[in-house]
């Protein structure tokens, strides 16, 4: 099999205008018929190309003619600054890889009549047109400053002069480029070497040796430049080196980012580096093709060592402007002020817009800070300020950015030392054309035209580039000056890289620990790669501060960070990744010199240090001088004719130089660039069709060779199948995630875990929606395109709305009132929807009380929309959408709304194109039903997100009905308490069962207090449930009581603490409406305990216990941040409470040897009496200090609950003297204690847990497993008692 060729250039191009084609319209560029003929763009042609082909690199002559003409061929004459202009580009093929391309535009006479006449033809139609009336108002952006009709009116050929083409006065000027395309981005040295070739043809007498020599010499002689090396290369007059890094340095990178800082404030450099790193759309915008590829190739070096996975384009081509709509992340850069229009629309949308010429960006909505931001902006300041040419003013902000720009024009242009003066007049014409952009030098340059001091810019243009080339005459070594400050440019390169790669040491310095390796092999592993975890996510965010999960959590989602951990596994069985392998040897040395393990701010290792010496180590001592050009053999030569570039002959620059295949594999031997062994061949090749087909997957590069109608069909095509195929892994993700837990939170009903990981899930699923409804819009009209869809929906149906009702406002208000005076009901009529009016349940005394009802809330998009809106603390857009999907998604709602949405076919067209993904029915169907899988799994991603809203929250009592305990004189109140908070005392009016009160989000609802204050001649009130909705979300809770409230019934309390338990969606309101009418289990005393009441026998109550210890075990073993509340296990039913109840209750003699009920707290209060007499009578008993110390507790505990409030039952203090015993680890030591009493012995019998030996033990054994977790006890538990 045929080597890939080892060289540094694989083709040399020259393209242009193709006389046998004539002016034949860019159809690409869109439609430009509205311009003068020399402001529209023309199709250019590839001219010639050496060689024809190369192994590994086949030449795509579409693709490289797109990006040497971004904008087509354009022509101008001699009035025009014909200056030539140097751009680099690369080449982005589908399958990921990369060439690298640099061209220089210039202009050139043509000498063709053909041409000339057909320009002129096409200027005398123009005209025509602009004469025309009904021209000018199809185009009224033609003639501005001249209506017709007015006084002012000119003739037709005074109009934009300075566009017109004029056969026989004017010389007609054409594009023509020069290019080379490389596999390596050597942007100085190809820039020197094109522009070192168009001075040869700018000057009158034949060089000695010919263009053909150099070419043919770059082309075939000049080897692959090895890493780590250096290389001397001839250009015409001049020699120049260029330089690649070694296998341990960081990247190449030819570009300045000098030169970026010096177009871009710091701020603005770092919200793109934030922006590229989680994968936001980002867009640039120049009016120069290399200020693009300067942004671009210069971030995505300072992401380092992860790589950009997706659409990298960074010269969009006027042909692939459809590509903005693209629903995948994308790097893209416009160009010209035929583009702005279009930058400035996309501004709507949210994502990174970077105006590099005016130094503007707009990033993303929400968009997290990089962990240690502050440090990391500290160390580039410093480094700035280190360097000469920066101060704090070009750091921070940008004035007219003179100087700014000066400094970019004066790197544009690398000219000979001998005797060229052409490359000074192109920097000098770059300064004055960007300078000729701004604002308040064309008002004064038309000021001084029109007071005749200057005739036009040449003027100028001429007068500096005469004072320059004198100054160059005079000794000024212009090439040896620019050639150091690249080799500055460079080291400055290597220090702001070595910055940002140390803060990235600091937050990934120990991600190996965190990857999850279980394949054997790496056919195993490819195979299974899509159903495999390979990253323990939840345990690298646990591992990281809680400020710096904001940004980490959604990074870890993206692809440059899946594809880095890949390849981490994959260098277990072949050579790691080039990124990986200097990552890692970095890593190695930063743990070695880091003394502190907290260190922060930025220190150069050895690495860093040996890499910029080594920069200037090899631009002065040279390792390879590649064979210089000489005469071709055969004569081949060209004619030499001064201002015009010649093509060559194919027949001598096809033909390789004899011997050249043996110093080939020669060289390649001597700088270790030996081909792979078949072993080795063989894992490269899987590795590579590995990557390939996740590049494919993620990338979708666009294809410039093939920009026909079917191709663009098939690009969409492709993008909506990605959509599909990342909601299906989204959804799929999200269940496993979700479900892998518990299925029931600690035997409670639900999952109350909100995890990190989680929350980037939603996160992300939020991203996709959003650049799904992005997809094919007929016009940007927000920042979020699913938020702006949602008002367009609700503004549509308002408009119906209304039309309706004002149709039947008679007959609605007749109803409206009639209706109200009878019943308390506002009807609603038919087609509309209205808010109902509640009525309030009384209670009366002479009749008994009503039982409230729970109507049902409306289930609609508009109702949750509104909801949303009322979120006082969501300042935009992107805020509300996420906000929508969140709140759907909790009440599994999220596919039917969406659903809802898209019903509007009519709106659906307004909005969106046809291609569109929301608008291609099959794709949409598969789409929601991704969605709908979702509502398999309970979120609460809304409730524990939006922690300071506003929510409205309706409680319904429902009280006794029989044995008058439904009526009370008593003034009640409630309060409720949640994960988030918790309300003061809220007061149920009298009569009133029904009340909806606005509070601060309280989150998950936990418990309740309800009372009152014993008032009244009839206070006894007996509760038997209580329900309270969250009107925002839906979701119910059920407070059970079965107990009596007031002085002398039941155990005397006149306040209980009651227990959430979270009613399941799937229960409707009927069944809970009946379930709430049934009460439970009265636990009134004025009904006597039966003596033949079923007791749970002592197994029983073993296995409850060691039930709920159990869940607590498990509750303290997850993480703090996941665990959410305790208070169900402690106080809920079944909880610990309720079984210590029962280990308390069983084989008591309360019922039978007392006549009145006895109870627990009765026994704990005689149990301290005992106590207190004991510590008291010293005299006579003398007591271990260890139990003394138990005693004292226990006595201290128990007297204080009794002194906390009056209002307490004797069930409630039993219950706080449980949850204070087990918080303060002294629960089993009081149980010890109370074992020894005399009062134990006199009130329980023998077989009780309290006295039978083994089973005080096994109390003492399982409670003493809860030692070593820290309990916190929710402040509503032990509200009033102060320890």
């Amino acid at each position: 099999m045929s080597q890939i060729p080892q060289k540094l250039v694989d083709y040399f191009i020259i393209s242009g205008l193709n006389i046998s084609s004539g002016l034949e319209p860019d159809q690409l560029s869109g439609d430009n018929l509205h311009c003068s003929p020399l402001e529209r763009s023309y199709k250019p042609h590839i001219l010639a190309h050496y060689p024809d082909n190369v192994l590994g690199n086949p030449f795509d002559a579409e693709a490289v003619c797109m990006l040497c003409h971004p904008r087509g061929l354009n022509f101008r004459t001699q009035r025009d600054n014909r200056e030539p202009k140097f751009h680099s580009f690369l080449i982005t093929k589908e399958d990921g890889a990369r060439a690298h391309g640099a061209a220089l535009t210039i202009y050139e006479e043509v000498e063709n009549r053909e041409i000339c006449v057909a320009m002129q033809t096409l200027q005398a139609m123009h005209m025509a047109e602009l004469s025309n009336a009904q021209s000018r108002t199809l185009y009224p952006h033609l003639s501005p400053a001249h209506s017709h009709g007015s006084p002012n009116h000119k003739p037709p050929e005074k109009i934009s002069a300075g566009k017109m083409y004029d056969q026989k006065k004017d010389v007609l000027y054409g594009t023509k480029c020069i290019s080379i395309i490389s596999r390596l981005p050597l942007v100085a040295t190809f820039e020197q070497f094109l522009q070192s070739l168009y001075d040869v043809v700018l000057e009158q007498e034949p060089p000695e040796l010919s263009l053909i020599s150099y070419v043919y010499n770059i082309i075939h002689e000049v080897p692959l430049l090895p890493p780590g090396r250096s290389m001397r290369l001839t250009i015409p007059k001049q020699s120049i080196v260029c330089q690649r890094p070694g296998i341990t340095e960081l990247p190449l990178l030819d570009y300045s980012l000098k030169d970026m800082f010096l177009l871009l404030s710091l701020d603005n450099i770092l919200a793109i580096f934030r922006s590229v790193l989680l994968e936001h759309q980002v867009l640039l915008f120049s009016r120069d093709f290399q200020r693009l590829m300067l942004v671009s190739e210069g971030i995505s070096a300072l992401v380092f060592p992860f790589r950009w996975q997706h659409v990298y384009v960074p010269i969009l081509p006027a042909s692939l402007l459809h590509f903005l709509d693209a629903p995948v992340p994308f790097i893209m850069g416009l160009q010209g002020t035929n583009s702005k229009s279009l930058f400035e629309a996309c501004s709507k949308a949210n994502m990174c817009l970077v105006d590099i010429d005016s130094g503007t960006v707009e990033s993303p909505d929400d968009l997290p800070a990089f962990p240690y931001m502050s440090e990391l902006k500290q160390d580039l300041l410093q480094e700035l300020r280190r360097q000469s040419s920066f101060n704090d003013q070009s750091i921070h902000q940008r004035d007219s950015g003179f100087v700014r720009d000066s400094y970019f024009g004066s790197d544009s242009a690398i000219g000979s030392t001998e005797g060229s003066t052409s490359s000074l007049r192109w920097s000098i014409s770059d300064k004055l054309e960007m300078l000729q952009q701004n604002e308040a030098l064309s008002r004064v340059m038309a000021l001084s035209q029109k007071s005749g001091v200057i005739s036009s810019l040449d003027d100028i243009r001429e007068s500096l580039s005469d004072a320059a080339i004198l100054a160059h005459r005079s000794g000024v070594s212009v090439a040896r000056t620019l050639l150091d400050e690249h080799v500055k440019d460079l080291m400055f390169n290597s220090c702001i890289r070595e910055i940002f790669l140390h803060y990235f040491l600091q937050v990934f310095g120990s991600y190996e620990e965190f990857i999850i390796g279980t394949a054997q092999d790496m056919e195993s592993w490819i195979n299974n790669r899509e159903t495999m975890q390979n990253f323990d996510k939840t345990a690298f965010l646990s591992d990281h501060a809680e400020e710096h999960l904001h940004f980490l959590s959604p990074f870890t989602e993206t692809q440059m960070f899946a594809c880095f951990i890949d390849n981490k596994i994959l260098s277990q069985w072949e050579d790691p990744d080039a990124n990986l392998a200097v990552f890692e040897g970095r890593l190695k040395l930063f743990q070695d010199d880091q003394t502190d393990q907290r260190l922060r701010k930025f220190f150069r290792t050895a690495a860093a240090k040996e890499a910029e010496s080594v920069i200037e180590k090899r631009a002065t001592i040279v390792d390879i001088t590649a064979t210089s050009p000489k005469t071709l053999d055969d004569g081949g030569s060209c004619c030499h004719r001064p201002g015009f570039f010649p093509v060559m002959s194919s027949a001598v620059l096809n033909r390789e130089p004899a011997g050249n295949r043996a110093r080939s594999a020669q060289w390649r031997i001597k700088y270790g660039l030996a081909t792979r062994g078949s072993e080795q061949k063989q894992k490269f090749e899987q590795r590579e069709k590995y990557i390939q087909e996740i590049r494919s997957k993620t990338s979708h590069q666009p294809n410039l060779s093939d920009m026909n109608l079917k191709a663009m069909v098939n690009t969409n095509l492709k993008f909506m199948e990605t959509l599909l195929k990342e909601c299906k892994a989204k959804t799929k993700r999200m269940l496993v995630q979700k479900m892998g837990q518990e299925a029931v939170d600690l035997g409670h009903g639900e999952v109350t875990v909100i995890g990190v990981e989680e929350n980037t899930l939603i996160a992300s699923l939020c991203d996709l929606l959003e650049r799904i409804w992005s997809h094919g819009l007929q016009q940007k009209q927000g920042k979020s395109a699913l938020w702006s869809h949602l008002v367009s929906y609700n503004n549509d149906h308002a408009l119906k709305n209304q039309e309706n009702q004002s149709l039947d406002q008679s007959h609605i208000s007749t109803d409206l009132t009639s209706s109200v005076a009878l019943d308390g009901s506002c009807p609603c009529p038919s087609g509309t929807q209205t808010w109902p009016i509640r009525r309030q349940h009384r209670r009366k005394p002479s009749r008994g009380p009503e039982l409230p009802a729970l109507d049902v809330l409306p289930v609609s998009v508009l109702f949750d929309m509104r909801n949303v809106q009322q979120m006082t603390e969501i300042k935009t857009d992107v805020g509300y959408a996420r906000a929508f999907v969140r709140l759907s998604l909790e009440k599994k709602l999220l596919s039917r709304h969406l659903k809802e949405l898209l019903s509007n076919q009519e709106l659906l067209r307004s909005l969106y194109k046809r291609y569109a993904f929301l608008r291609c029915e099959d794709e949409r169907e598969q789409f929601l039903y991704h969605l709908l899988s979702l509502n398999a799994v309970d979120y609460n991603c809304f409730t524990n997100t939006f922690t300071t809203t506003v929510i409205v929250y309706r409680i319904l009592v429902f009280p006794r009905l029989k044995l008058s305990g439904g009526a009370t004189t008593a003034n009640c109140w409630l309060s409720l308490a949640g994960q988030l908070g918790e309300t003061d005392k809220l007061p149920l009016p009298k009569h009133t069962l029904d009340i909806t009160v606005q509070n601060k989000n309280l989150g998950i609802l936990t418990t309740m207090r309800i009372g009152h204050d014993n008032g009244g001649i009839s206070p006894k009130w007996m509760v038997e449930h209580v329900l309270v909705r969250n009107e925002v979300t839906g979701q119910t809770y059920r407070f059970p009581c079965g107990r009596w409230l007031g002085k002398g019934a039941d155990d005397g309390a006149l306040e209980r603490l009651l227990v959430a338990e979270p009613v399941p969606p799937s229960v409707d309101a009927n069944e809970l409406m009946e379930k709430c009418r049934t009460p439970p289990r009265c636990r009134s005393p004025s009904v006597p305990r039966r003596s033949n009441e079923p007791r749970l026998p002592v197994s029983e109550i073993q296995e409850k216990l060691s039930d709920v210890v159990n869940h607590l075990v498990k509750h303290f073993c997850k993480p703090e941040k996941e665990r959410g509340s305790v208070t169900g296990l402690l106080c809920g039913e079944y909880g610990l409470v309720y079984c210590m109840e029962h280990v308390f209750q069983y084989g008591f003699k309360s019922s039978r040897l007392f006549r009145n009920r006895v109870f627990i707290w009765d026994f704990l209060e005689k149990v301290l009496f005992y106590l207190e007499t004991l510590l008291s009578d010293t005299e006579h008993y003398q007591i271990a200090q260890e139990i003394s110390t138990t005693m004292k507790s226990y006595c201290y505990v128990v007297s204080c609950i009794n002194q906390a409030s009056e209002s307490l039952g004797k069930d409630g203090r039993f219950q706080i003297f449980i949850c204070i015993g087990i918080r303060d680890r002294l629960l089993q030591r009081w149980i010890k204690l109370i074992s020894k009493t005399p009062i134990t012995a006199s009130m329980y019998e023998e077989q009780s847990f309290l006295r039978d030996p083994s089973l005080v033990q096994f109390l003492i054994q399982i409670l003493d497993s809860l030692k070593e977790f820290q309990i916190s006890l929710e402040a509503s538990l032990i509200k009033g008692v102060n320890l």
